[in-house]
């Protein structure tokens, strides 16, 4: 039996964690010396409330090799013989690294660590379709070749309120290299393959208008959902906006994204996470 871990990043929703039995290890954040298991010890709700007056601006840390391996054999003496342990992109946190290394010292069951090279719903649609493989009792190969096309069709584009967030963290170095010192401009970040990147405009509109091009260009989508922090009402907004881009019979969601990425980016964030058909 194969079972599923992914980390606190992947924002899939309580409801398909719970109906595909997927493991969910939580990220540290911190204010100041206080630290708190992402979405455990500390809601999302919480975060965004204490998060504008919080000086320093919170942090994030990667779970310990501990975590993951005490997770590893707990999953196996509940019977799991094989474990996949999904994570955010190595170009955007250690966690994967961390993963690695717990898998190494595993000896309770065979792990296979996997580099999502996405972040938030980016992230969970791989989590999803590798626990849903799991669940029709495919083999590990074939689980693995499921995720890597899949990969290729993923995308997450999001318009940001500010670069600080991003500086102050630390995080998406890249990104910010790219973009520049400007802080008075709207940065687009987007998502593919395990390459952050980014665009900058001037104004929120020329944002918004930006990401909803980004997606048209995609042409016919499987999927497409929205994500936030801390923003429904933009992330409403957004769908109104771009509603001709849904596919049809399908509901799409809005997520408010983890505390673990919010504290990167930002509140007033809000963006699309889509897969392009085949």
């Amino acid at each position: 039996m194969i079972r599923v871990v992914a980390d606190s990043t992947c924002d899939l929703p309580k409801e398909q964690v719970e109906e595909f039995n997927i493991e969910i290890i939580p990220l540290y954040i911190n204010f100041g010396d206080q630290g708190y298991l992402d979405q455990t010890e500390i809601s999302r709700q919480e975060f965004y409330e204490r998060m504008p007056a919080a000086s320093p601006l919170p942090t994030t840390a990667t779970p310990g090799i501990d975590m993951f391996r005490q997770a590893y054999d707990q999953l196996a003496g509940d019977g799991a013989t094989q474990i996949l342990s999904i994570h955010i992109s190595h170009n955007l946190s250690a966690t994967v690294d961390v993963a690695r290394t717990a898998a190494k010292e595993t000896a309770s069951a065979k792990v296979t660590v996997y580099d999502s090279r996405q972040l938030s719903l980016g992230m969970g649609y791989l989590v999803q379709a590798a626990a849903k493989a799991a669940k029709e009792n495919k083999s590990m190969d074939e689980i693995i070749a499921i995720l890597d096309e899949l990969n290729t069709r993923t995308y997450v584009f999001a318009a940001l309120e500010t670069l600080e967030y991003l500086q102050r963290s630390g995080r998406m170095s890249s990104v910010v290299a790219r973009l520049g010192n400007i802080l008075r401009i709207k940065p687009i970040l987007k998502m593919h393959e395990g390459d952050p990147t980014g665009e900058r405009v001037r104004t929120y509109e020329r944002a918004i208008q930006r990401i909803i091009q980004l997606v048209r260009e995609l042409g016919t989508l499987e999927q497409l959902d929205l994500v936030h922090t801390n923003a429904p009402s933009r992330a409403d907004e957004l769908y109104q906006r771009s509603i001709e881009l849904f596919p049809a019979g399908k509901k799409p969601i809005s997520v408010d994204v983890t505390p673990a990425l919010g504290a990167n980016i930002g509140p007033g964030v809000v963006g699309f996470s889509c897969i392009a058909a085949k």
